[in-house]
């Protein structure tokens, strides 16, 4: 099992790394696009839909492909990212509230359609985060990243309170505790980073303090970590409710396209929302 995670991520990364070094938009977006089009396949598996999941990841894609057509690649309407954020923290709060024992009972089309707009706004604002500059995707990417392993390592240490046991048993409060303290230290030396001068543009970080002051920014950062919490839930909330312990078994070592991108979908658009210019 390690081995298939170890070979699986440095695939993901000989992939990843290039596409987003490159200057060009294109390349990290359509790969991008291949992603979604594959987790919109899992969701519709994991809700039921039959032969039907195939044509949803595939109407993902293309959902996906008019925008970068439109140019909306690198610059979507800024109230997408507004919408988007209202409907996770509202959305996202009642769907976990009513558990997993509600969520089956949702009309089908409707959990379709969520996954599908939650999918397609996450990749349009990974896409425009590209756009902004590799320093810019990467801070935003570092913090998602830097508070799910410190989340991981506190709750092992520290763990005592279970957040959600009915949907993520494993999951604790002292772990998002320190999944904040995480992000809030890596935002703290991002921001030493960007005042040497050397990155190719501004940090989300940067953008936010000279927005919202220093203590904006810590603020942002710990509702960002909540919200990536709640992206977690959200997809392990959905998995249950269908009683898989995967999304998918596409990646080798490591699940699913959703499993890997679940507290990433709030976090981006939220993100890109607080930062728009």
């Amino acid at each position: 099992m390690l081995r298939q995670r170890i070979l699986t991520a440095l695939v993901l990364l000989a992939l990843l790394i290039p596409a987003l070094v490159v200057k060009a938009v294109w390349p990290f977006a359509l790969l991008t696009l291949a992603a979604m089009a594959a987790a919109g396949w899992e969701w519709g598996r994991l809700n039921q839909a039959g032969v039907f999941a195939v044509p949803l990841g595939a109407a993902l894609g293309l959902a996906c492909a008019l925008a970068l057509w439109a140019g909306w690649g690198e610059a979507a309407p800024p109230a997408a990212w507004w919408l988007a954020t209202g409907a996770w923290v509202l959305g996202g709060t009642w769907v976990l509230r009513g558990g997993v024992s509600a969520w089956p009972r949702l009309p089908r089309p409707v959990r379709l359609g969520i996954g599908f707009v939650a999918l397609w706004t996450a990749w349009l604002a990974l896409a425009n985060a590209k756009a902004d500059g590799l320093n810019f995707i990467l801070s935003i990417f570092c913090l998602v990243w830097s508070a799910d392993i410190c989340a991981y390592a506190g709750g092992r240490a520290l763990g005592r309170r279970k957040l959600a046991p009915g949907i993520s048993p494993g999951k604790s409060w002292e772990g998002v505790w320190s999944g904040m303290l995480g992000a809030l230290i890596v935002a703290a030396a991002w921001l030493v980073f960007d005042a040497s001068g050397v990155a190719d543009s501004m940090s989300f970080y940067r953008i936010v303090a000279t927005r919202f002051s220093f203590a904006g920014l810590a603020l942002v950062v710990i509702f960002l970590v909540a919200m990536s919490v709640v992206g977690d839930l959200f997809e392990s909330l959905v998995k249950r409710s269908a009683g898989a312990k995967d999304s998918s078994g596409l990646l080798p070592g490591h699940g699913g396209i959703l499993d890997r991108v679940d507290a990433l979908l709030p976090v981006f658009p939220i993100a890109l929302a607080l930062a728009a210019r």
